[in-house]
Parts: structure tokens; sequence; C-alpha cells
């Protein structure tokens, strides 16, 4: 059976250490470049859909967790204070809903700026108990594809919508399979905060932008702020995890105070949704490397091409051809070392890489690459420039467009 955590130690792509700590994976190379295509990636995805990005600080004043309700319902999952002084706390973050609530209160907003999507890849932590950490899988740095979106109540259907359009956009790209879709309730408990009323509301809303999709529900299963949509997947061994989240909140608004001045002039309150396309980066790689038993697509593999010069005749060229790639916007590399010709295809491919090529004596002359397809299939010496353009083709496809 695959298991990421196997198979990530192997690709270089993230290293678990005791003196880091549990649940504190350290992204390795390999691991932090494809991470790094696939977060550009959802910059580009979620800016050319209107969204804005900002950076927020992992930490805040104990004021700012009691403030947002954190504190009261979520204080078990989150690391103990760090005194500064007598009066002033810090806290490490459970959730970065409360800096965007900052981020929508540093200046007044009108009707015309709604709906406003602000967006960030921040980190948070979560004191996870050490029976539970596993891998990349369930972790305590948590680097989150966050948003949070404030809209007027009559928006609320179509954002969830389309911010449900997007997640397929996004699963499509990076190869992600869902195994089913749940709608997290509220369940008997004090657990909760808001009216009966608004989670009625919120409920309802929900139901109506899934449409005709299939789904479960699952009572009891809400954020303490309010039901949600989970997009579920399922790892190599069967076991379902949570990727990607869809969540309404009227509660954070009102403990914010937060308003907008509507066309008559009067003041309103702005509904939130809370929503990422694919989770964590430390849960979607670890499905990632699972699912794709470690051959990510050419657009996020951490290597694209690499070139093997069968000679030493061929050398130069071989460098030639691996700057012309990286300048052409590939990852590239030329392998010399490592043995027979044979010996360092075999290398590439226990690396996954997705595109070898091969440069002879005959190809140095002649200004063409012989490519070889992750899988095995060769393709006919080509020139150069073919190669390049076919490589390119093949990470803009893949990436899809904006």
């Amino acid at each position: 059976m695959i298991d990421h955590r196997k198979l990530g130690r192997e690709l270089g792509i993230f290293h678990s250490d005791p003196r880091s700590g549990a649940g504190l994976p350290i992204w390795l190379p390999a691991g932090a470049t494809a991470r790094h295509a696939v977060e550009e990636y959802l910059r580009d995805l979620e800016r050319c859909n209107g969204y804005q990005h900002v950076y927020s600080p992992p930490l805040g004043r104990r004021e700012l967790f009691e403030l947002s309700g954190h504190l009261d319902h979520f204080e078990d999952d989150m690391f103990p204070p760090m005194r500064v002084s007598e009066d002033d706390e810090l806290l490490l973050r459970p959730a970065l809903c409360p800096h965007h609530c900052l981020v929508y209160l540093a200046r007044g907003r009108s009707y015309r700026e709604l709906p406003l999507r602000v967006a960030e890849i921040g980190g948070m932590y979560r004191s996870e108990r050490s029976g539970v950490l596993g891998g990349l899988s369930r972790v305590r740095a948590i680097h989150l594809n966050d948003s949070h979106i404030f809209c007027a109540l009559a928006d609320v259907g179509a954002e969830v919508a389309s911010v449900l359009r997007l997640v397929d956009v996004a699963h499509a790209a990076l190869g992600v399979r869902v195994s089913g879709l749940r709608l997290a309730l509220r369940g008997p408990g004090e657990k909760y905060v808001g009216s009966d009323s608004s989670w009625d509301l919120a409920e309802s809303l929900l139901r109506e932008a899934l449409g005709d999709r299939s789904y479960v529900e699952a009572p009891g299963e809400a954020a303490f702020y309010g039901p949600k949509i989970d997009i579920q997947v399922a790892d190599a061994a069967g076991r379902e995890w949570t990727l990607s989240t869809v969540q309404l909140d009227f509660d954070k608004p009102a403990r914010f105070d937060l308003s907008y001045v509507d066309a008559g002039g009067a003041r309103e309150r702005p509904v939130l949704i809370h929503r990422s396309l694919v989770g964590s980066m430390e849960r979607l790689f670890g499905y990632l490397i699972e699912a794709h038993e470690g051959a990510f697509p050419v657009w996020y593999a951490p290597l694209q091409l690499r070139v093997l010069p069968v000679s030493a005749d061929a050398a130069a060229a071989a460098s030639s051809f691996a700057a012309a790639a990286v300048e052409a916007g590939l990852r590239a590399d030329v392998a010399v070392e490592g043995g027979s010709l044979g010996a360092r295809v075999r290398d590439a491919a226990a690396l996954r890489v997705p595109y070898v090529a091969v440069i002879g004596a005959r190809e140095a002359l002649s200004g063409e690459v012989a490519l070889r397809e992750r899988g095995g299939r060769e393709l006919p010496p080509m020139p150069a420039a073919d190669a390049l353009r076919l490589i390119t083709a093949a990470v803009t496809e893949g990436r899809g467009p904006c």
C-alpha cells in the first residue's frame, strides 16, 4: 500500500525530526518546489476570480481570540499563551478568520466593495494530541489556503456556488478525486453560538447552493459558529479526510461589529463565508503524494526535465539545453554522474521526473534531443526548441487557464 510518509521521504518531499517536534514537518527542496508551484497557481486562480491577497501574523493578543470566540470554544486545541508583559499575552492562532476580520475593519466599507474576498495562504497552529499526528495529514503547524468572503445576505447563494465551482477547477488541475460531500449541521449540545433562526437560515442557504450535487448530512459536525460544506477525499488506506470546505458565519460579523453602508446610507451587517479550495498544504500534499504515487502532474512536479548526456562529448550540449529549459521557465537539471545512461534513466524514473532528454554525439551535432516521457514512451529525436515547446505546452495545459 502507498504511504505518503514513506514515499515522501524517498522523494525528498518532507522530513520529520524529533528535534523539530511531532507534527512539525520540514519541507525539503523537492517538496518546497512543488508546494510553491501549487501556491502560485492557487493565488493566480483566486486573483482571476476577484480575490485580494493579504499577509497577517500567525499570532495575536489574547483579546483578539476572546473577541472571536476561539478561547471560549476552541481553547483546548490552542497552544498556551506567551506572556510578553503583565497585561499582554500572545497566542498562536488556531484560525485566520480573526485577522481577516481586522482586514475588513481597516477602514469603512461600502456596499459597492462587496463581496470583499480576502485570501491568504497563512500559518496557524493547533495543539493536536501526539497520538493523532501522522505524516502530513495531521500536523500542528498548518499552512491553510484560506479565504473569507464578506458579502450581503442576498449574495450568499451565488458566492457559495462560485466557491464550489472554483473547488472543481482546482481539484481538476491538481488531480484530486473527491470521495463525497458532507453538509455539517448543528447537533445537540451547547458548543454552538447564535440563534436558531440564524442557523436555520445558514443551513438553508448551503442546501440551496449545493443544488443537485450529491451529499450526506452530518448533524453535530458543524463549526461552533455555523454550518459548513466539507468536501472529502480518501487516502490510500481508505480513510476519509476533509480537504476543501465552505462555511457560513453570522457570528463573527456580530462579534467584530462589522458593517457596511448600503445604497440608502444605512449601516448593514455583512455575512461571512469561510472558504478553502484545497485545505492545508500539508494535508493536500499528503493526499497528492498517495493519489499520484509521487508522480505529480508535470506542472507542479519538483523537477520537470532531466537532461542526460550519453557521453562527455555531449555534456556541453546537455548543459546548454538545460539552461534553455530553465530560461523558458521549466525546472530542469543535468545528470552527468551516476553511472551508465541506463542507470541514470532509472534514477530519473525513481524520482518520477516527467521528461528525460537524452543527448548523444549525434544529437549534439544536429541540435536535437531524444525525449522520454515518464512511463517509458520514447519520442523520436526533435529539435531542441520543439522539445521545449512540447514540455511547456504540457505544463500550461495541465495547470489550466486562470
